[in-house]
């Protein structure tokens, strides 16, 4: 018996998007991630948004919403390093127009591969905001995590930078994952560990400050005023 090896799609070719990205199935049958706290891609605003939903194996359809006047990014690295040869999939404002690139982030710099399997790409840009949608085929990477390890599990970037004639800038990060993230999974949760704000399903959240500091406060004051006191009473 012969095996015959089916080579993945590459078509980058960038056909015209309609509509808004919507959150509407997060936490349902997509994973997302966002910033700031509860931004909704579907209305204006400064929202960089990011879902996957599988299809199949290590096969994805990726929305990615962002603001920038150059380019907006996901990444996927299988450390906690940014900028160690990570899969990086980007949208790119020239002139109005959407271009697609797919890459490696490697020590702050984008280097463009057009061998990765990718295919379906849709784009709009309106002013600033900058949508796109697209399949890709992720690379197998098992990312020891807390609780398990898994060929769909990375570290996930949101990035954004300029784009000069048809040049990609260094990156800037707008959210990097605390720990690996099963895109696979739309319950995961994503904790930023640029702000460590955390996102589960639909809804983003900041941790309250600790009740530890607020008790030690309390009995700092306290001592305070008694110190206060016994001076007082020495001065009599």
């Amino acid at each position: 018996m012969t095996l015959t090896t089916v080579a993945p799609i590459v078509n980058t070719t960038v056909t015209t998007l309609s509509g808004n990205i919507s959150r509407a199935e997060c936490g349902k049958s997509q994973f997302c991630a966002a910033v700031p706290d509860n931004c909704d891609p579907s209305v204006a605003g400064s929202c960089f948004f990011v879902s996957t939903q599988q299809s199949s194996g290590q096969t994805f359809s990726f929305l990615l919403r962002g603001v920038s006047s150059g380019y907006i990014a996901v990444g996927l690295s299988t450390d906690s390093t940014q900028g160690g040869n990570d899969t990086t999939y980007v949208c790119a404002n020239n002139n109005g127009i959407v271009n697609f690139f797919t890459a490696l982030l490697d020590n702050k710099s984008l280097s463009v591969i057009n061998t990765m399997a990718v295919n379906s790409v849709q784009g709009s840009v309106n002013d600033q905001i900058i949508q796109c949608t697209f399949n890709a085929t992720v690379p197998s990477a098992t990312v020891t995590t807390s609780t398990r390890g898994s060929a769909t599990t990375f570290f996930l970037m949101i990035l954004k930078g300029n784009f000069t004639n048809g040049t990609l800038g260094s990156p800037t990060a707008v959210l990097f994952s605390g720990k690996g993230v099963d895109l696979g999974n739309p319950n995961a949760t994503v904790t930023n560990s640029l702000n460590a704000n955390t996102t589960t399903g639909n809804a983003t959240t900041t941790a309250a400050p600790s009740s530890h500091a607020f008790v030690l406060q309390h009995t700092l004051s306290q001592a305070l005023l008694i110190l206060l006191g016994v001076l007082s009473m020495m001065m009599l």
